[in-house]
């Protein structure tokens, strides 16, 4: 047993120490592969390295080449610019010299020229004197006695410019106005005719007079105190008279005492129901009227208090025209020629149905009715441009559109136009007097006359004092006197007259 137990422990062993010789083989073995692969590479590096050293070197060579080279190009254009500079210098250093030379010549004339021009300056002298000793005038005078003259030949040059030149706009204007004002005329014809709000109620006969008056005056004075009107029973046969500044008031009045007429009971109690009916029927009237006129106009999309405001002008006139139906024709009017001009239609037709807008406003309120209606409109969301034609109609602001210019003479063939408006006698011949007074203010004016019904002042001025120019802006002056001072439906001609008489006598 212990035979076999060594002979296995030297099999164990023989076979160990053969692993380690032939782990050792191999480790040598390979070992010695790597050092082999390890020359090699270390040749082909010294190969490689010798192979770049020669490359760069080339490199090298060639590049000091070329640097010569470039060195050698760069002298050769050095030494040309230096030449050509030399030559520069050269050519300034005579051109210098021949400066010189011209500097001296010419000092040398400027010498001579001031003895000239102090030879001259003197003769001047001398003559100037002599002249001003022959015609006893110094130049100052001359000069301004020249300047008078020159500006009499500049005036009168202006006044011929200015009347040729208003001759030929007069004319082209006149036709082109003429067509536009005509056509839209034509194509609204309105039919509206001038309407007054009446006063005077008729009664079915007297006795109806001592009902309204009631006992001790108790109905007539319950009906002026709820109405807020002025009842005037006089000797007019079967007929009383409402009298009130509002016309709103007025109207109210008027279809209650009717109602109460008809109805044959008065007495206060019932005169105050009555009132209130009215009133309120008056109210949806008013809207009524006021959108009915908006419809007509062709205006949409106003605030429902504009359209109230405006329908209170169905009850105000204007020298006997009814102002709704005055805004209605100007609307129309308005959009005629803003469509024939080329302008805003919208703009146009807005701003001549709400141009009088301020009209309707209560008499408490401070203010031209222009502006009142600009700052009424602009309150309820209307257009800048269209507040602007309102409050400009009158020119009381400046105009800042065409549309304002076309609103303002929509306004003005309204009111113009035959049969539009009437005016009492007393209104006429203040009129007339005022249109004479403003033209005999001015300062060389001999006589005017107010003629045509107030459509035209023809004014007589001093020749000796009043020339061709003056004449001309004598007219604009006293024009825009008339349409700054006064108020008065369409237009006014100023006619400036100047005559010069020669008279002598055969004896």
């Amino acid at each position: 047993m212990d035979r076999w137990l060594f002979l296995v422990a030297g099999a164990v062993l023989a076979v160990v120490v053969l692993t380690v010789i032939f782990v050792q083989i191999f480790k040598a073995r390979y070992l010695r592969d790597r050092q082999n692969e390890a020359d090699v590479l270390f040749h082909q590096a010294q190969e490689n390295a010798r192979t770049m050293e020669l490359e760069a070197k080339d490199k090298a060579l060639r590049i000091m080449q070329d640097s010569e080279e470039e060195l050698a190009r760069r002298r050769g254009e050095l030494n040309q610019e230096e030449e050509r500079l030399q030559r520069r210098r050269n050519e300034m250093d005579n051109r210098v010299d021949r400066l010189e030379q011209k500097e001296n010549a010419l000092n040398k004339r400027q010498s001579s020229l001031d003895r000239k021009s102090n030879e001259i300056e003197k003769r001047e002298a001398d003559q100037t004197a002599e002249v001003e000793r022959i015609s006893k005038m110094s130049i100052d005078e001359a000069h301004q006695e020249l300047l008078t003259l020159a500006e009499k030949e500049a005036q009168a040059d202006v006044a011929r410019i200015i009347r040729q030149i208003e001759n030929e706009a007069r004319q082209e204007g006149d036709k082109r106005a003429r067509e536009i004002v005509a056509d839209s005329i034509q194509r609204v014809a309105s039919d509206h005719v001038a309407e007054v709000s009446t006063k005077v109620v008729p009664l079915p006969n007297e006795e109806m007079k001592g009902r309204i008056v009631g006992r001790n005056g108790r109905n007539i004075r319950a009906f002026e105190q709820a109405a807020g009107v002025d009842v005037i029973v006089d000797d007019t046969p079967e007929a009383v008279t409402i009298s009130c500044f509002d016309s709103v008031r007025r109207e109210i009045a008027r279809r209650s005492l009717e109602r109460l007429i008809l109805d044959g009971r008065i007495h206060p109690a019932y005169i105050e129901k009555i009132l209130r009916e009215e009133q309120r029927e008056m109210e949806r009237s008013i809207v009524e009227a006021g959108e009915e006129a908006a419809f007509d106009a062709g205006v949409a999309g106003l605030h429902p208090e504009i359209i109230k405001k405006m329908g209170r002008l169905k009850f105000r006139t204007s020298y006997g025209q009814n102002q709704l139906a005055h805004a209605v024709e100007s609307s129309k009017l308005a959009s005629v020629i803003a469509a024939e001009l080329g302008a805003n239609v919208e703009i146009s037709k807005l701003g001549g149905f709400l141009h009088d807008l301020g009209k309707a406003m209560d008499h408490n309120t401070e203010g031209t009715h222009a502006q009142l209606g600009a700052e009424f409109a602009g309150r309820y969301g209307v257009n800048k441009i269209v507040c602007n034609t309102i409050a400009s109609h009158h020119h009381e602001v400046e105009q800042e559109s065409v549309e304002a210019v076309i609103v303002e003479a929509a306004d003005a063939i309204s009111g113009a136009r035959p049969g539009a408006r009437r005016e009492d006698l007393e209104q006429y011949i203040k009129r007339l007097k005022a249109l004479e007074e403003i033209a005999n203010s001015y300062k060389g004016v001999e006589q005017s006359y107010a003629i045509q019904a107030g459509r035209e002042v023809r004014i007589m001025v001093k020749p000796e004092d009043v020339d061709d120019l003056t004449a001309t802006r004598l007219a604009r002056d006293i024009a825009r006197n008339i349409e700054e001072s006064m108020q008065y439906p369409g237009q006014i001609k100023v006619t400036v007259i100047r005559e010069t008489r020669a008279v002598d006598y055969a004896k």
